[in-house]
């Protein structure tokens, strides 16, 4: 295995990683645990911090990208990130001070953040046509398994119809990600 896939694995483990645990989750009896760790189970404020938290760790990856990558569409996919996931958190704040409430932190949100501290540390290390394609994969990597947990275990526990908009709109926004990601990805090979 080269050092670029050697990296691209490690950084597609470690987003998918964070969300492994969700398919275990959803699949065990919590009948005996008092408080389960399963996004399912998360209130619509720790769902919103969730996405919150997915949102700006994506708006990091890409300012990273504008910083390291020459590569026009690289670049331009950054910026789409940082103007799309600006906005949507915009949105979300917008409506969390409309409600009178605030996102409440939790496991799940804290793992997307300590994760995405390696991947970011192992991005940096690359350059070039390396680090394009490593950026490309984990974008993919990581709107998969954010819209897979948005669609599946977030959208039909929301219990606040505004918030459950919210989060379809963004779902529609970051399936796109996900289709232009994975173009990205066949372009970089």
């Amino acid at each position: 295995m080269n050092k670029l896939s050697s990296v691209v694995w490690n950084l597609s483990a470690g987003v998918m990683k964070a969300f492994a645990f969700v398919v275990v989750f959803i699949n065990l009896d919590f009948a005996t645990s008092a408080k389960a760790e399963n996004p399912a189970e998360l209130n619509d404020l720790e769902i919103a911090h969730v996405a919150y938290s997915a949102d700006n760790i994506d708006i990091k990856y890409a300012h990273l990208a504008l910083a390291l990558s020459d590569n026009p569409d690289v670049r331009a996919f950054a910026q789409t990130m940082i103007r799309d996931h600006e906005a949507v958190n915009k949105a979300a704040l917008e409506l969390l001070d409309k409600l009178g409430a605030q996102a409440q932190d939790n496991f799940l949100s804290q793992t997307l953040n300590k994760n995405s501290e390696k991947i970011i540390t192992d991005l940096a290390a690359l350059r070039g046509a390396e680090f394009d394609r490593a950026y490309a994969a984990n974008e993919l990597a990581y709107h998969k398994a954010v819209n897979e947990l948005v669609e599946h275990s977030f959208i039909p526990n929301i219990e606040n119809e505004e918030v459950r908009a919210l989060f379809k709109q963004g779902l529609e926004i970051f399936k796109v990600h996900e289709g232009h990601a994975e173009m990205m990805v066949k372009k970089l090979k």
